[in-house]
């Protein structure tokens, strides 16, 4: 039996926000009486404090997943009182605090059953209808709205829950019964009523998402601003020339924000071009997007003069390979089946307001796990319109998020800044280097993930283990093989077009050059071990043979990417 007083804050919070009602639970029980002091140390009366405390816990419970330091689930907690007890303030003015149990009490004419006052439904239906009616003679009309909109949310939330669990779980969450008090009033044995709590929290969850989803499309047609968007499709119709979906993504995007840059260029000024990340257990086919997308993709576009809108809603967790699933985990079916992510409504938000800009949007994972662009959306029929892979598709907004792993991730342009070109270069080269070198400070990488030059000693010792995966180390060469060649010709375009008599060292363009020829070599390399394991079959790398020659060509590259690096400080250092 698990010992939940044993555990530390921190321990329940990762618990809690995997799903168990027991670790809520007992945050709960070692809290509430600090977070009421807190209440009461804002508010005068007790019932006030109370209602406040309520409301605190409901918030708490339905974003627990949102609090990334888990050490701190306290001074979370106070954040939301205090916020709670502002809009309070906010709300009522001076006038005379009126607590959830006074607007809901019945009168003692009421012919109401008053069992029914016990359910959270039928008294926050009371709520809103005395709202609606002291709403016309409130001072501040729109709280009080506002208010009311979000009453009747939480009642849609709420009725996704079959009459049982509804009683159940308002029993322990806004009434604060134990599990095992509830068992006793219910007849039930605590495992039963920890199974239906769990049950009902990922529902009240799910529900809460799509109401939220719902209410934000309500709201567009409300303000008039129901729409169709489809963008031209010069701009995203290529399939991409690059291995590499992120970097065709980003110069679809480059190109639609007006910036004439070259794949290369992109490809380098990003970083891409450089990036090496190994999953060094059996080469797995996540390999080369293991890194912090929220991280990298800004700051490469901002080398590009673009500054970015992003949501990210990732998780450091290796997935499936989806090339070696069955078609069905990849169908609509299976789709609808997943849940609905919680940053889904942020997301729609940024879709929406980057394609009204005529912008078109970076997103992962929209039906595999790759890069792929939303050009248009229909809020009629509440689709977005996709190319993922050169494939173009429609998808349910409720799908977004859904894919194979998952998760969400849009990025879209918000604005252009100015950036000389020496500039552009010295951030790119900076950031390079310091991937190279494995000093990312980066979140959402999985564990066990090795980038930069030590990506090369993971992947030999692979071979040398015999434990690589066909299909995942073949897409690997192919990426890296690829990125290795639009960095040859990302420095040999830089060569091409630095202009002499704005520096003073004449050499650059010879340090380019000479750094273009080495990544040209490297890029070689890999063209030899692509033959070896062409994808996707892959070959046989756990061959004795296969894997000698493998780890050779793998050295052998590794010692002309040291040098590459080198070259690129020599460059950085002459920049600077």
């Amino acid at each position: 039996m698990v010992d939940w007083e044993a555990m530390d804050d921190s321990e329940l919070v990762v618990k809690a926000q995997t799903g168990s009602q027991e670790a809520f639970g007992e945050l709960v029980r070692r809290h509430r009486s600090k977070v009421f002091g807190y209440a009461r140390s804002m508010v005068q009366e007790v019932h006030a404090a109370e209602d406040i405390v309520q409301d605190a816990l409901i918030r708490a419970f339905l974003h627990l997943g949102k609090l990334v330091d888990v050490e701190r689930f306290l001074p979370w907690m106070h954040r939301i009182v205090r916020n709670q007890a502002m809009s309070r303030f906010r709300r009522e003015g001076q006038r005379q605090e009126t607590s959830f149990t006074t607007l809901g009490a019945p009168a003692s004419h009421n012919h109401d059953h008053p069992e029914m006052w016990d359910q959270l439904d039928y008294v926050l239906e009371r709520v809103s209808l005395s709202m609606e009616k002291k709403s016309l003679q409130d001072e501040i009309p729109e709280e009080r709205l506002m208010r009311l909109e979000t009453q009747r949310m939480l009642l849609d939330i709420i009725s996704c829950l079959k009459p049982r669990e509804r009683q159940i779980f308002e029993s322990h969450f806004f009434n604060q019964l134990s599990p095992q008090e509830i068992a006793k009033e219910f007849s039930l044995s605590s495992a039963n009523v920890y199974q239906i709590l769990s049950r009902s929290r990922k529902k009240v969850i799910q529900e809460r998402i799509r109401v939220t989803v719902d209410s934000y499309i309500r709201t567009r047609r409300d303000w008039g601003i129901m729409s169709k968007v489809i963008l031209s499709e010069d701009p995203i119709q290529e399939k991409g020339e690059s291995w590499s979906t992120a970097g065709n993504v980003l110069h679809a995007l480059a190109k639609a924000a007006g910036k004439n840059v070259s794949p290369a260029m992109v490809m380098g000024l990003t970083g891409l071009a450089f990036r090496m990340n190994i999953l060094p257990e059996n080469v797995h086919i996540a390999g080369p997007t293991a890194y912090d997308f929220a991280d990298v993709f800004p700051r490469g576009l901002r080398n590009l003069g673009l500054t970015a809108r992003v949501v990210d809603g990732m998780t450091p967790v290796i997935g499936v390979n989806a090339n070696l699933l069955e078609d069905s985990a990849k169908s609509i079916k299976a789709i609808q089946k997943r849940d609905i992510h919680h940053a889904l409504p942020e997301a729609l938000d940024v879709i929406h307001h980057a394609l009204d800009r005529g912008y078109p949007v970076m997103a992962w994972d929209l039906c595999i796990p790759e890069f792929g662009m939303v050009y248009g959306y229909d809020d009629e029929r509440r689709v977005l319109f996709i190319n993922e892979c050169g494939r173009k598709d429609t998808l349910d907004y409720h799908n977004l998020g859904r894919g194979v792993l998952e998760e969400i991730f849009v990025l879209a342009v918000d604005a252009s800044l100015h950036i000389t070109f020496k500039d552009q270069l010295r951030e790119a080269f900076h950031m390079i280097i310091e991937h190279y070198k494995g000093n990312e400070l980066q979140a959402h990488v999985p564990a066990g993930a090795v980038k930069g030059i030590s990506a090369y000693d993971a992947w030999c010792e692979a071979f040398r283990n015999k434990k690589v995966e066909p299909n995942g180390n073949a897409y690997n060469i192919a990426v890296f093989g690829d990125s290795k060649k639009y960095a040859a010709q990302f420095l040999s375009e830089v060569a091409s077009s630095w202009n002499l008599t704005e520096d003073p060292h004449a050499n650059m363009v010879e340090l380019l050059v000479e750094a273009a020829e080495t990544y040209r070599q490297t890029a070689e390399v890999f063209r030899k071990l692509h033959a070896l394991f062409p994808y996707p079959t892959g070959g046989e790398p756990n061959g004795k043979e296969y894997a000698s020659q493998a780890i050779t060509l793998l050295e052998q590259a590794k010692s002309l990417e040291i040098k590459g690096v080198q070259q690129l400080e020599q460059i950085l250092k002459t920049l600077n």
